[in-house]
């Protein structure tokens, strides 16, 4: 089940209300989990409940995707924007400087998170940002297209497509190097999100400028990337190592490039170790 919450955000016209959707389980330290563009927060669901037996984990449909509204149009879809919204919601649900774990995007945003010091520890798994001009460009017109084909798809479809292990490749294997893992539910879930995602368009605008990230001295830092992303590879994480000194780099054997579903138990152990 999920819920939402409205709250206030300054903008350069003055505060505008925004409201995100979010599941909210368990107990113990705060947990935020950020997903990636064009995903929801039930990307997280293969590990929620183990994470739930440790810590108090809220999992968040980022501004303009999943059931969360769009930003107002006073607020562009940059790092500073979100991370002051991701503040504000924090402060919202009563979670006071939580651990943060994210994926892609939210990988990116976690470690914005960390370098404003507004988190205890980060874990980005796959974070955007640490590509080559080349490499960018590649993701880029592979997300596009992704979005193309969700929103060409007639639902039924989608929904065919999905009862297969072939046709959950078809609409997954991208992103999952082990889509037919994935249930046939939550395929055509996440495909309906993507082709809804209100912010994909903006928020992609947003990276082509957006400067590789810099280091984050205050906080515990991990780094995760799986040995069969497809849409970042795994040399990213190389240079995010470098970029990020401090930081330590885990390798994620037989996973993509949202390895929460490839094999739950190994994400789940990386990410707590990273909260500890």
């Amino acid at each position: 089940m999920s819920a939402r919450i409205a709250f206030s955000v300054g903008t350069p016209s003055g505060p505008r209300t925004v409201s995100l959707a979010y599941a909210r389980r368990g107990a113990g330290e705060p947990l935020l989990l950020l997903h990636g563009i064009g995903h929801h927060w039930q990307a997280w669901e293969p590990v929620l409940d183990v994470l739930a037996a440790d810590r108090e984990v809220i999992a968040v449909d980022l501004p303009g995707f999943g059931a969360s509204d769009p930003l107002p149009e006073e607020c562009p879809y940059g790092l500073p924007s979100v991370v002051t919204v991701l503040g504000a919601f924090c402060e919202a649900v009563g979670f006071d400087r939580p651990h943060v774990a994210g994926n892609s995007l939210g990988g990116l945003l976690a470690l914005e998170l960390g370098r404003e010091k507004l988190v205890r520890s980060v874990t980005a798994l796959s974070p955007a940002g640490f590509w080559s001009e080349a490499e960018r460009r590649y993701a880029f017109g592979t997300l596009r297209a992704m979005r193309g084909a969700a929103r060409s798809l007639p639902v039924p479809v989608i929904e065919r497509l999905s009862r297969t292990p072939g046709g959950r490749a078809v609409l997954t294997s991208t992103i999952y190097a082990r889509p037919g893992r994935r249930s046939p539910e939550a395929v055509v879930a996440e495909t309906l999100a993507l082709r809804g995602a209100a912010g994909f368009h903006q928020t992609l605008a947003a990276g082509r400028t957006a400067p590789v990230p810099g280091d984050v001295p205050a906080v515990p830092v991990t780094v995760a990337w799986g040995s069969r992303d497809r849409l970042l590879p795994r040399r990213q994480g190389v240079r995010a190592k470098h970029a990020l000194p401090g930081a330590r780099l885990v390798r994620l054997p037989g996973c993509g490039h949202v390895p929460m579903n490839d094999d739950p138990a190994l994400v789940a152990r990386v990410i707590l170790d990273g909260s500890r």
